[in-house]
């Protein structure tokens, strides 16, 4: 016969294998090593933003990612962005805000001083499209000349408010180079004048009344419809510098409103706007 310290141990591993074990599941209940669903967020569905990363600058992805989660948009077109910086973005906006989108990447040159990786296979720099919907019929093309440094623009087809569009991204060359931009621009414009409907974001190096700009006002507006190619015209500074050289130009598309957000991780606000699909300019 067993004693009564004898069955206390006894007692006691029971209980400590119970515990470890863990109780029988019922039907359907979650598995011991089963992970919780991440939680999702939708985008708002007719929001495009245009950021400018700033690059190089000390700052990180998941601040950026941060950024853009506060507004949600349907599509952010990035310039100024390495590939791996993107990844990094698109996956923080996933895993810490439940954001998911689709990503395709513009690069126009290899930058291993600006984007890492190994000096013989530096990281892709230029111009990336996040999409919460999926994009096809994907272009990126460098522009003939990109001034002091390469650029570029790229295009897809995806669907913002409920509808398929053509949305474009880019860059300009740098400031004080007008005549480099006014041939950039010239190409653009050719491109954007192929389509009855399209939405163009970017950087474009330029304030609303540089002459360089006007092929792009006889084609579309600005989201903002108080925004003019006038140096009298209320158009919101975009940068640091207090100039506007982030635009959401609209053909064929009706703006809601626009917003421009300062931000202190890049020397370019965060600029997005509402827009509807449906009505008229």
């Amino acid at each position: 016969m067993l004693g009564k310290g004898t069955w206390l141990v006894v007692g006691a591993l029971v209980l400590a294998w119970m515990v470890l074990s863990g109780p029988s599941a019922p039907s359907g209940a979650l598995d011991a090593g089963s992970a919780p669903a991440k939680p999702t967020r939708k985008a708002v569905p007719n929001r495009v933003m245009t950021w400018n990363l700033c690059n190089p600058c000390e700052t990180g992805n998941d601040d950026r990612a941060a950024e853009i989660a506060t507004y949600a948009p349907q599509v952010v077109g990035l310039q100024e962005a390495c590939v791996g910086d993107v990844e990094k973005i698109r996956d923080y906006l996933e895993n810490l805000h439940g954001l998911v989108y689709h990503v395709e990447y513009g690069p126009v040159l290899k930058s291993w001083g600006r984007c890492g990786g190994a000096p013989w296979n530096p990281g892709g720099y230029g111009e990336a499209i996040l999409s919460a919907a999926p994009m096809t019929d994907v272009v990126a093309r460098e522009y003939p000349d990109g001034g002091s440094e390469d650029r570029g623009y790229m295009e897809v087809t995806t669907t913002v408010g409920g509808r398929k569009v053509r949305l474009l991204n880019t860059h300009l060359a740098e400031r004080r180079q007008e005549a480099v931009r006014a041939e950039q621009v010239g190409v653009l414009a050719a491109e954007v004048a192929r389509y009855d409907r399209a939405i163009v974001i970017g950087d474009f190096n330029a304030v609303p009344y540089a002459s360089e700009l006007a092929p792009m006002w006889k084609l579309a507006a600005d989201a903002d419809p108080e925004c003019h190619p006038s140096r009298s015209g209320p158009c919101e500074p975009t940068t640091d510098w207090q100039s506007k050289f982030d635009y959401v130009f609209l053909r064929d598309v009706a703006p809601l409103s626009q917003h421009v957000r300062p931000t202190a991780v890049s020397d370019h606000h965060l600029v997005y706007a509402d827009l509807s699909l449906t009505a008229r300019p």
